[in-house]
């Protein structure tokens, strides 16, 4: 392998580092660098890892602790691990809107990871948004009136659940809840920059804390639509072995479905967080 490199790619947030291949032994340093250069551009994006499920989650447990996705079973013998997939029969795809990931949760994940195990010969990017740079593009007098308030998120919002189905139809989890639902702040602190970020989403907002959907839609809609501004996102091209880390805490995705006719199968690891502040 070459030597470590990092090549950003986008303004607002994404890098890909070159010249490591996980599947040899991951050494504390280097786990080091690469959780830095995650800090630093919020998603980083790794190509050419033939990765065995043991070594994806060696490098998991590298970055953090990895934990169970709450609607659907993981892998044989790795729990943590589960498929995003798309078969050639579909017309939804997992997850298929601008989201950050669980937010209905009390504790959403710090993180996740999604390694490219089958693609279709076209199609299939995803899309990355920084809310660090969607809160920083806000007025001051918005940051002010966004401050104090909180939002509640629920698992069972119309919009994303559409596309859990046919994973849950196929590897739901028998224990798995009908609906979580959690209070956040709209602007959460990183606990590890200390950075400002908006925390609210399309998938999993319902409406402000203590107001009715009515009264929120708005302001929500305003966001919804500002946090996702094409300035503010990087898109990826997954390649057979790509592997995506991104940062659940100031990053939001949305996996593009133009690719009907072909399967996709990707491996996903989640990394546990804290409670939003």
């Amino acid at each position: 392998m070459s030597e470590f490199a990092v090549k950003r790619v986008a303004g607002a947030l994404g890098a890909e580092i070159q010249g490591v291949d996980l599947a040899r032994d991951l050494s504390g340093s280097l786990a080091q660098r690469i959780r830095q250069v995650f800090l630093e551009h919020q998603v980083i994006f790794l190509h050419g890892q033939e990765l065995t499920p043991e070594q994806f989650l060696r490098f998991a447990q590298a970055m953090g602790e990895p934990v169970e996705y709450p609607f659907v079973k993981g892998l044989e013998g790795y729990p943590v691990i589960i498929e995003v997939k798309k078969l050639e029969h579909e017309r939804t795809n997992f997850g298929g809107i601008w989201h950050s990931d669980t937010t209905y949760l009390a504790q959403p994940p710090m993180g996740s990871m999604l390694l490219a195990r089958e693609l279709p010969p076209f199609g299939g990017d995803t899309l990355f948004a920084s809310q660090y740079a969607a809160y920083e593009a806000l007025s001051e007098g918005m940051r002010q009136l966004l401050a104090p308030l909180r939002a509640i998120s629920s698992s069972a919002k119309a919009d994303v659940s559409k596309t859990r189905e046919d994973r849950i139809a196929s590897d739901g989890r028998a224990d798995a809840r009908k609906d979580y639902v959690a209070s956040h702040p709209v602007v959460r602190t990183h606990p590890e920059t200390g950075r400002k970020a908006l925390y609210v989403n399309v998938a999993h907002t319902l409406r402000f804390d203590g107001m009715t959907e009515e009264e929120s839609a708005p302001l929500l809609q305003f966001l919804f639509q500002h946090q996702v501004r094409p300035e503010f996102t990087c898109r990826f091209a997954w390649q057979p072995g790509s592997l995506a880390f991104w940062d659940n805490r100031c990053v939001q995705h949305n996996p593009v479905n133009d690719y009907h006719g072909y399967r996709r199968l990707m491996h996903r690891i989640t990394l546990a967080g804290d409670t939003p502040r």
